[in-house]
């Protein structure tokens, strides 16, 4: 009996809340000194949390600071990071092409900023609700990326994102995205980690002497984002920038079971999460909250004798290159499922096109198939992914495309247009 009452023993503070407000927590976990905040939607309501939690001195310490556009929301964050602060932002896609400029300056001079994107369709024609096309299309500006599938996950990568964007053989800025309204709008149980086990995880906030390569000190002049001729150090810079790319692959991995070890919670090894992938004739990579529903789609589809599995895709830069291709040795056939766009490329989809690289000249023969589907938010039903997956097996038994392909790319839903 006293067994079976410990394992009721709630150990954590469980709440309901918008996947907006698990940035906001993550934020306050993480114990960030400095926030900037300009509100565009779906993001809003994460500001709008952080200024609750400063208002009410429950973050004693750190400055809010409020802008008139997502231009200085990023220039801000840079000035409080090359300081040596931990900041945090949120915006979402007009807002990253807003602050493109500022983006490119934070990765340059290698700042571990945090900021979370909920993603949403960009204009024109626009809408609020899922579509990743914003955080993707900031692919080359230096910036680690990662995409979250449910709610606990947005709050616990948000808290990895620190360690590893910290890590002095990484700093790099970070972009962690979820999509907008299916997550950032709807309430789901999301575990708030005890206060004592987060600040053992993270690194300490900074000193007063800054980051290792970059501060704000009299007594120590430096000079920012000085104009460099062609023969000075730029195209060194750059390799560096990288190089920090490739590291992170493993510091990624290391912050992942060191996060399971304390937390419980499993993402497999931090840049990718496999489900019944092993035995599987063909797969699907895919990223964001439609993996969850894929795995409901894998089991059905199982259930009725065929053997089919997923790649979750968490990371997308670094890219994580070697992961794939040992996952393509598994499957006969991939398809790969963008919910964003890369107009002109070979497969129209983002990740459809790194998959691709990654596999060529590496000796895999696995087949790839590109599909898009639930640009702007439009709904992607389980039984729409149950086909998608019937498809694929399809195609690896008979070779026989689908009619619908578009210049090598399945775009999967399409509705009849002029």
């Amino acid at each position: 009996m006293v067994e079976a009452q410990k394992d009721f023993i709630q150990q954590h503070e469980t709440k309901i809340i918008k996947g907006n407000v698990a940035v906001a927590y993550a934020a306050k976990s993480a114990r960030v000194q400095v926030i900037s905040a300009y509100p565009i939607t779906p993001q809003t309501t994460v500001v709008e949390k952080l200024s609750e939690f400063s208002d009410n001195d429950e973050m004693p310490g750190t400055q809010y600071i409020k802008f008139e556009s997502e231009h200085s929301v990023f220039a801000a964050v840079i000035g409080a990071s090359k300081a040596g602060t931990r900041t945090f932002t949120a915006t979402s896609g007009q807002g990253i092409f807003y602050a493109h400029e500022m983006i490119h300056w934070a990765a340059g001079a290698r700042l571990p900023i945090v900021v979370a994107i909920a993603s949403r369709g960009p204009a024109p024609p626009w809408n609020i609700w899922a579509d990743f096309t914003d955080v993707l299309s900031q692919r080359d500006t230096g910036w680690l990326s990662s995409f979250c599938a449910s709610h606990q996950e947005i709050y616990d990568e948000i808290l990895m994102s620190y360690k590893v964007c910290e890590n002095h053989e990484v700093l790099l800025p970070k972009f962690v995205a979820y999509g907008g309204f299916i997550l950032s709008h709807t309430s789901k149980p999301v575990i708030i980690e005890d206060q004592d086990l987060v600040d053992k995880f993270l690194p300490a906030l900074p000193s007063e002497d800054g980051w290792p390569h970059i501060w704000i000190d009299p007594k120590r002049p430096m000079m920012f984002g000085n104009l460099i001729m062609p023969a000075g150090f730029y195209y060194e810079f750059r390799m560096k920038i990288h190089d920090a790319h490739i590291r992170a692959k493993e510091n990624i991995k290391s912050v992942a079971k060191e996060f399971e070890e304390i937390f419980g919670r499993n993402y497999g090894n931090g840049l990718i999460q496999e489900y019944k992938l092993d035995d599987a004739k063909v797969g699907v990579v895919i990223y964001g909250d439609l993996a969850l529903q894929m795995e409901q789609a894998i089991d059905d589809v199982r259930d009725e004798g065929y053997k089919v599995g997923m790649l979750k895709l968490r990371h997308f830069r670094p890219f994580p290159v070697e992961d794939i291709i040992d996952a393509a040795k598994k499957v006969d056939l991939i398809g790969v499922i963008d919910r964003a766009t890369a107009f002109g490329s070979q497969t129209g989809g983002p990740v459809s096109c790194e998959v691709k690289s990654a596999l060529f000249d590496s000796g895999v023969e696995t087949k790839v198939l590109p599909i898009i589907n639930g640009l702007g938010g439009r709904e992607v039903s389980l039984e729409q992914q149950k086909n998608q997956l019937k498809l694929l097996i399809k195609l690896n038994e008979t070779g026989e495309l689908p009619k619908d392909i578009i210049h090598g790319t399945l775009w999967d839903g399409l509705l009849e247009v002029d």
